[in-house]
């Protein structure tokens, strides 16, 4: 267990992250979400944009409620947006509150008397009762850099893994001199880090940082409760793996956030943009498969209208990314 800034909070140390939740049935979701409470897990992460997610959590683990933390974000851009989300989150996780209520990924650091009055709601809202804690969600460093500035966040949720720059690390660390929960989300690079153990046994140096591991099936629960249990030292073989995956992966590659979608010419980007790393980290067959073919063609008919290329995070030049990778998987089918 550890201590979650300065909210006051104890949570366990291992996050569940339920975007893969909405990819399962709802049987299949609350077999997974009861195990991992009863297996000690506390600490539930989810979105009124995860889909169906926060209604799964709701109906899994709404009677235990108060023995558990449950994060939620927005994306709402103004007051009576947020208003509305929240409302509907409350009703879907059955509960009348939510323990940290984040602003997702905003392009800006909203502040009382702005404008669109985004962060008077969350106030309000807070006041009310309805959240306990406000944090923010978001994948660009300067302004998860400000958001801690401001001191009017009491968390924070950015990207952070063993492939992160020295850059992200030390905001993990200026988030612990500050008093800010930490919650790392990609902690396995959106799939790209296939060493669990390695990844686990990395973000567990530092006291303040809650992972939140996405989980889909049992068996990755297991693997995780198992972790959790025996927590493993970052031993030479680790270190060694790491130091490999940091050489094949870091800099400019796509972390599969998914905010360039939509994308009018039906591109599946966050797959297509990634596609020589996926294909040395998983079974290479599948990915030469007649429809998987079809869908990489797609990349041929972008319309260079810059969507991508303006939503990315990471200030990628996603058409670019996209032409290099089309141009390898042609070379490998060849």
């Amino acid at each position: 267990m550890i201590s979650f800034g300065r909210t006051g909070m104890t949570v366990s140390a291992t996050g569940f992250g339920a975007i893969p939740i909405q990819r399962i049935t709802a049987a299949e979701s609350t077999k997974i979400l009861r195990k991992a409470f009863d297996a000690g897990i506390t600490f539930f992460d989810t979105a009124r944009g995860y889909t169906d997610s926060e209604e799964k959590i709701g109906a899994a683990l709404g009677d235990v409620r108060d023995k558990i933390i449950i994060t939620s974000k927005t994306h709402a851009r103004d007051y009576d947006g947020l208003m509305k989300d929240l409302d509907t989150s409350l009703s879907m996780l059955k509960t009348d509150y939510i323990d940290v209520y984040q602003l997702h990924n905003p392009g800006y650091v909203p502040a009382p008397g702005d404008e669109n009055r985004l962060y008077d709601a969350a106030a309000d809202a807070k006041k009310a009762g309805k959240i306990r804690h406000i944090g923010i969600s978001n994948h660009r460093f300067d302004l998860a850099d400000k958001a801690i500035d401001s001191g009017l966040y009491e968390s924070l949720q950015f990207p952070l893994s063993y492939i992160s720059s020295e850059e992200d690390i030390q905001l993990a660390k200026k988030c612990e001199t500050a008093g800010v929960g930490f919650i790392a989300m990609k902690a396995l690079a959106g799939g790209l880090i296939t060493n669990a153990k390695a990844a686990f046994a990395y973000l567990r140096q530092y006291g303040n940082v809650v992972p939140i591991w996405g989980i889909q099936r049992m068996e990755e629960l297991d693997e995780f409760i198992a972790l959790e249990n025996d927590p493993p030292p970052l031993d030479g073989e680790m270190l060694d793996s790491m130091k490999k995956d940091r050489e094949e992966l870091s800099g400019s590659f796509c972390r599969g956030c998914g905010y360039c979608m939509p994308c009018p010419a039906e591109i599946p980007i966050s797959l297509a943009a990634r596609l020589s790393f996926m294909m040395g980290r998983a079974r290479y067959e599948q990915f030469l498969e007649e429809g998987f073919a079809a869908q990489m063609e797609r990349v041929k008919d972008c319309k260079q209208c810059g969507h991508c290329k303006e939503h990315c995070p990471y200030g990628l030049d996603v058409p670019e990314v996209l032409k290099v990778q089309y141009e390898k998987y042609i070379n490998f089918k060849a």
